[in-house]
């Protein structure tokens, strides 16, 4: 990435500090925000990425930047997996997390703890399984974040990455950037206390390193039989790599 983009330019912490603040300042409002402004198409997306993981039956998975919990939830749905473990750096989205998860009575297969996602506190070789949505592009170190990812998986391993990209055909692209750059912080600031934070989600996807050079940067570190698979005229892409 040529450019770091962080969610507070003022401020002289780090863009993991940054990160975790804003998730912390957005938790109450996100998972309603989410779906308003995908108007509900992001749900879609995620059982797409989660049936890439349904040939495997993995057991023991991990949700890497797991937020309040939606990905993993729609993965113990759809895969029934032993154990999901989600890892998140915002306590405030793993609050959510924990009451939906009391909830819903799955504190048997569904735990989540805090932690970088760049440094994951796991042993090496210990997931059947990983799996990230929107998470990667706020990562501070894109390639030591993959690497670890890498590292916590089994020989054999798939890791399942769901994260927008840039749609190139036309008017989709146009229509896209003008969504993003005007509608979406305003809808940011109608309804959350941190409107930056609406504002950073476009300027973080267009940084983003999407299509081949993210498949380029995950074969670097070690990931074997990658694919993208982009959705919806590349508005969003899947991504998926083998140990």
């Amino acid at each position: 990435m040529s450019k770091i983009v962080t969610p507070y330019q003022n401020q002289q912490s780090t863009k993991k500090e940054q990160v975790a603040d804003m998730f912390n300042n957005i938790s109450k409002t996100y998972d309603f925000l989410n779906h308003f402004m995908s108007l509900g198409i992001d749900i879609v997306w995620r059982k797409i990425a989660i049936n890439e993981l349904k040939a495997a039956q993995p057991k023991r998975i991990l949700d890497v930047a797991t937020g309040t919990g939606d990905f993993a939830f729609e993965a113990l749905s759809i895969l029934k997996p032993d154990k999901i473990i989600g890892v998140d750096i915002s306590a405030g989205m793993l609050d959510i997390a924990k009451q939906k998860i009391a909830k819903r009575g799955l504190s048997d297969r569904f735990e989540v703890r805090l932690g970088d996602s760049e440094k994951l506190p796991f042993e090496s070789n210990e997931f059947d399984a990983l799996t990230v949505a929107y998470g990667v592009r706020n990562f501070e170190n894109l390639e030591a974040g993959l690497a670890d990812m890498r590292r916590v998986l089994k020989p054999g391993g798939k890791a399942v990455v769901l994260e927008f990209s840039k749609p190139k055909v036309f008017p989709v692209k146009q229509l896209y950037n003008f969504y993003f750059k005007y509608i979406t912080p305003g809808i940011g600031r109608l309804f959350s206390k941190d409107a930056r934070a609406y504002s950073y989600l476009p300027e973080s996807v267009a940084a983003f390193p999407d299509g081949k050079s993210f498949v380029a940067l995950m074969e670097k570190v070690g990931f074997k039989s990658t694919k993208n698979r982009p959705l919806l005229f590349g508005i969003c892409s899947v991504y998926t790599g083998i140990k």
